[in-house]
């Protein structure tokens, strides 16, 4: 029988927030690849958890060549344990190619629910968290990163980072002017630490309190793009879109009703537009 790989999430910063099943795996998996090991023993360490398994690193530097030795002592009924230095792994941690050969080998993946820092961090945001998108970290060049922000600039759902503490500034100062210097933000930082702090408020605010220079483990959110302002059509204007749609084979019912959608008009106004504008012929 084949084994089963366990995705682990592990404390973002107090050591307590960990759940109960991680105990469990950690003291029964078979292998345990960590993206650190010094923390992994420092986590056990504060847990009270006395490994049984065999513990190997896996992280950026060495996970190509050590995916298929993992994928092989799960063909022979390894459970394996993957965690990595804090959150859920594959989250801009290692993990996905593992998961991804492990799924492509016909080997079960389940996980440990744990801590997630985009998470928290869009809870305490005060920003819409019923849409959201994760953007991982942003390029370091200062071109690529305009680039990149350039092209999340119309996001409607709100937007969550990762960043450097001391790239934050910088940051902060690339948005205020990729996004607009009131687009709301908050820098969540120290997470579940002893000096956890949120500070809300517009980009071009949180860029020049950044500017004193900021530490610790950081995540960013960023409020979605507004809603553009409908567009400025006049009643003959409207009239003649509705027209050009009954030309081309529409119900008039139905191309009012696509007109207004396109606008973000009430289909009301443009019922009265072409009816205005047949009594004015």
């Amino acid at each position: 029988m084949t084994g089963v790989l366990v995705l682990a999430g592990t404390p973002i910063g107090d050591v307590s927030d960990a759940p109960p099943r991680l105990l469990t795996e950690l003291a029964d998996a078979d292998v345990i690849a960590a993206e650190d090991t010094r923390r992994l023993r420092r986590l056990t360490q504060a847990l009270g958890v006395a490994p049984t398994g065999r513990v190997v690193s896996y992280f950026e530097g060495n996970e190509v060549a050590r995916t298929p030795e993992l994928v092989e002592a799960l063909r022979g009924g390894a459970r394996v344990l993957l965690v990595t230095d804090a959150g859920m792994p594959s989250v801009s941690d290692p993990g996905y190619r593992l998961v991804d050969a492990a799924v492509a080998a016909g080997i079960r993946v389940t996980a440990v629910p744990g801590p997630s820092a985009v998470l928290t961090a869009l809870a305490l945001s005060g920003l819409p968290v019923d849409r959201f998108t994760f953007e991982g970290f942003l390029p370091r060049k200062a071109g690529d990163r305009a680039r990149q922000l350039a092209t999340v600039a119309a996001e409607p759902r709100t937007m969550v980072f990762f960043e450097a503490p001391h790239r934050i500034a910088e940051t902060l100062a690339a948005m205020a002017e990729a996004f607009g210097d009131d687009r709301p933000g908050a820098v969540c930082r120290e997470l579940t630490k002893t000096y956890e702090e949120v500070r809300r408020g517009p980009l071009a605010e949180l860029a020049a309190w950044a500017a004193d220079g900021v530490r610790g483990e950081i995540t960013v959110v960023v409020a979605g793009a507004p809603p553009a302002a409908p567009e400025a059509v006049g009643p003959a204007e409207l009239a003649r879109r509705v027209a050009v749609r009954e030309e081309a084979g529409e119900r008039r019912k139905e191309a009012i009703a696509a007109v207004a959608a396109d606008l973000g008009l009430p289909k009301r106004d443009v019922f009265d537009a072409v009816v205005a504008a047949k009594n004015a012929g």
